[in-house]
This record gives structure tokens, sequence and C-alpha cells, in this order.
């Protein structure tokens, strides 16, 4: 897990951060141990006000209000759809189609505790697709999302027949491997008693967000992709193409 968060953008009303995969927005009780973006600002003497959340195992960009009247105007453009957000993934599996659109409602599990569902009587839900690169096994997979429903992207990629590389609850948590993508070439250094994997969380990046500022000038923020995902992307463009 990286060790702390980045912040790539700051104004007087505004931070956006790169979050580290493993971080939760705000505490938890239920898992009070992993650190939080809003416990590591109180640390520093800095008051947030949360606008929108990402899933704690997912990296990327987090935008922070830092006084009541941007959290009331940037919550807003996430409330009307007037902002775009953009996110990568890495999925198992060939997705036939190079671009395209989930529009199915999601809602929450019947059964099982914090798992979502596509569901006829969810809330509306609308993620935009484009195939950026194919390899052996996997797809780099773009994705705009006109809502921000719970596992959004998630959801709609197992409705479609795929998951998310290392996705433990609408997929599989086994870890990417080099040596399932070099299969033959691959030798296990002789210092290590057991391979270390390429990729053992969720596969799932926030990109970037272009919105207003209170001055009403607009605003593109980009979040650098995590050196796990970078290096494993690398190698699958080496071997796995």
């Amino acid at each position: 897990m990286q060790s702390t968060l980045q912040i790539i953008y700051q104004d007087n009303d505004l931070f956006a951060i790169n979050k580290p995969s493993g971080w939760l927005t705000i505490p938890d009780r239920y898992d009070a141990e992993l650190p939080s973006v809003k416990k590591w600002f109180e640390l520093k003497g800095e008051p947030i006000f949360i606008v929108h959340r990402i899933d704690r195992d997912t990296s990327g960009l987090l935008l922070l209000a830092r006084n009541e009247a941007a959290h009331k105007f940037f919550n807003q453009q996430f409330e009307q759809r007037t902002l775009t957000k953009i996110y990568f993934g890495l999925v198992t599996g060939n997705i036939t189609e190079d671009e395209g659109t989930f529009d199915q409602p999601i809602e929450a599990h019947p059964t099982l505790l914090g798992k979502m569902r596509v569901g006829r009587k969810g809330k509306s839900a609308i993620t935009h697709y484009k195939v950026e690169q194919r390899f052996k096994g996997y797809t780099w997979v773009r994705f705009q999302i006109e809502t921000g429903r719970t596992h959004q992207i998630r959801v709609h990629l197992q409705n479609a027949g795929h998951a998310l590389v290392c996705d433990p609850i609408y997929g599989s948590e086994t870890p990417l491997l080099l040596s399932s993508i070099k299969r033959k070439k691959f030798n296990l250094s002789k210092k290590d008693e057991e391979e270390r994997p390429l990729l053992s969380r969720l596969a799932l990046h926030a990109s970037s967000v272009e919105c207003k500022g209170l001055d009403g000038k607009d605003i593109l923020i980009t979040a650098s992709l995590s050196k796990d995902l970078d290096a494993t992307l690398k190698q699958l463009a080496k071997w796995g193409s």
C-alpha cells in the first residue's frame, strides 16, 4: 500500500488529491485501523469538506472543498451531472465492442451487505466505456460515468460478464502475476521464495475531473496512474500483447 497521498491541486476553495488504493475517504468504524483522507487532513490542521467519494480500493482523484460555499458549489455539479469524471480500469477478458454505454439501474443487493447489483428498482446509472488497449486475457478501458452510484463501474462490468482485475466482490481477488503473462519465459528470482504479484488490489483508477471553479473558469485536474498499475500495463504491453 502506498504510504501517503499526494495533493495535486489546490486553490482557496479546493484540494485535489491522488488517493492511494487502500485509503478510506472518511474514517470507518468497521475499518478503524485503515488510513483515511479526512483524518490525514485533520492531523495537518486543514479543515475539509467531502465533495464526493471513491471506493477504498480505487486509487486516484478525489476533490475536497476547503469551505462551506465551495462544498455546496462543487456538490451541485456532481448532483446536476455538469462535470466530467474519467476512470481507467484493467478488465478481465476481452470486451468485444470498442466502445459503448452501460445504462442499467443499480440497487443494494437484498441479502449481501455492502454489495450492489443491477435491478429494476434501483437508481439510474450510466457508464460510457471505450477500449484503450487490448492484451491477452485483459482489456484496458476508459470509463466516463454520468452518475456516481456505489460500485457503479464494477457492477456494470459484472452484469456484462466481466470484472475488474483483483475485484474480490464482483470478480476474483486473485492477484495478477507476471508468471501468468510470461508463462514459459518466467523464472523466479533466487532471492525470492515466492513470486511477488504485479497487482494485488482493485485495478481501477479515478483519472480526471473537469469542472467549473467558483470564478466560472474551467478546471481540469488529472491524477497520474499509481506505480503498481503503471508497471502492470508495461508488463502486459511487453509480454501480453
